[in-house]
């Protein structure tokens, strides 16, 4: 199901098999949240190398309904979209509509951000919607912690996080339908409670883990101290997935730390404010000085968007033209996917540490316009 390739020190270079394909891992996937990444139809995304995408369990079971999409073939069907796909399970909505939740032992009520209607999430359902949507990888139904938390807060809501991953399991090992469950490590910036959570989790024997609760207002050494802190607990032999992050320069850190699957909505969202990701930084194309620029947005970077210069790229931008922010979704999407590439390719060789430094200085200290 997973096998790891190539090791160098804490990094690792894998592959990952699910019913609709191999992923190869480091990867990062691109963020899909209604069933659609942003401004991109599935050939383009394919064309950027992504190997899988995410999408949204909470939103998609408000609309159109996890029952609707499933009379379509679940979301390959629906979306069209043939390659893996990952569902989270609606426990981070439980963090960002906190307003709008109730936390119980039995799960999570909402009121539906769209209309306020009452919803009703627990583990047992949370299983059931994400295998009608039919989703490759799905996620235990967790409550992410909140920056900063109290330490007694932190580990009552880690104990019923490990409560409802053995609800989650259960109904998981019920379906034997081949797809894969992971469970959530969180935790807080408690390093004993992320330790605790790690071993009790690793012990139910999911497929896969994610690292939940970072990039959750805390600052960036922390962030990285607490993935640190977790991974290091997990089983060798299992994929280990940090969610909603990162920088290019966290992800490659993270790899360092044995993480192997990203996602993070940070291309796309800043694709829609005219910015793009180069190897020397970001840069934003409002920017008069990219006018008469004939260059690509980055020539180190193959992609459609490629094609285009930076100065018409700008034309769009300032026209207010949709086609500004496809191109630019699909450059930056393709930056990250291709710095997974370059990252496994140098697992491989053996000097990704090496290579990471070079890339992550040069990065840091390109301008940014």
């Amino acid at each position: 199901m997973f096998e790891v390739l190539n090791t160098e020190q804490g990094a690792r270079r894998g592959v990952l098999t699910t019913p609709h394909g191999k992923i190869q891992t480091p990867i990062f996937m691109p963020v899909g949240t209604q069933a659609t990444v942003k401004s991109l139809t599935p050939a383009q995304i394919e064309e950027t190398g992504a190997q899988i995408i995410l999408s949204n369990t909470y939103h998609l079971n408000i609309r159109p309904t996890s029952k609707l999409i499933e009379k379509f073939g679940g979301l390959h069907g629906f979306m069209r979209w043939n390659k893996p796909i990952l569902t989270d399970s609606g426990g981070f909505q439980a963090f960002s509509l906190s307003k709008l939740r109730k936390i119980t032992e039995e799960g999570i009520t909402f009121k539906s951000h769209l209309d306020g209607a009452k919803l009703f999430l627990s583990p047992e359902s949370c299983m059931q919607i994400q295998k009608e949507l039919n989703s490759d990888i799905r996620m235990v139904l967790d409550e992410c912690i909140p920056y900063p938390c109290e330490k007694r807060d932190c580990l009552k809501s880690v104990e019923r996080t490990i409560r409802w991953a053995k609800r989650c399991k259960k109904i998981h090992d019920s379906f034997a339908d081949g797809n894969l469950t992971f469970g959530i490590v969180q935790g807080g910036i408690y390093d004993d409670i992320r330790k605790m959570c790690a071993e009790e989790l690793s012990q139910m024997d999911f497929p896969g883990y994610a690292i939940g609760g970072v990039s959750v207002g805390e600052p960036e050494e922390e962030m990285l101290k607490q993935v640190d802190a977790s991974t290091k607990y997990l089983p060798e032999n299992k994929p280990r997935y940090v969610m909603g992050v990162g920088t290019p320069v966290q992800l490659l850190k993270m790899i360092a730390l044995g993480a192997d699957m990203f996602d993070c909505v940070m291309p796309t969202r800043l694709a829609r404010h005219a910015n793009a990701f180069t190897v020397n930084g970001v840069i934003n194309l409002k920017n008069s000085r990219f006018k008469e620029d004939h260059s690509p947005i980055d020539e180190t970077v193959q992609s459609y968007a490629s094609n285009f210069t930076r100065a018409y790229i700008r034309h769009l931008v300032v026209s207010n033209e949709m086609l500004a922010c496809t191109l630019l979704s699909i450059h930056n999407i393709s930056f990250f996917l291709d710095l997974m590439r370059q990252a496994r390719e140098h697992l491989e060789i053996g000097d990704f540490a090496e290579w990471s430094n070079f890339w992550i200085s040069r990065y840091n200290s390109g301008e940014k316009q």
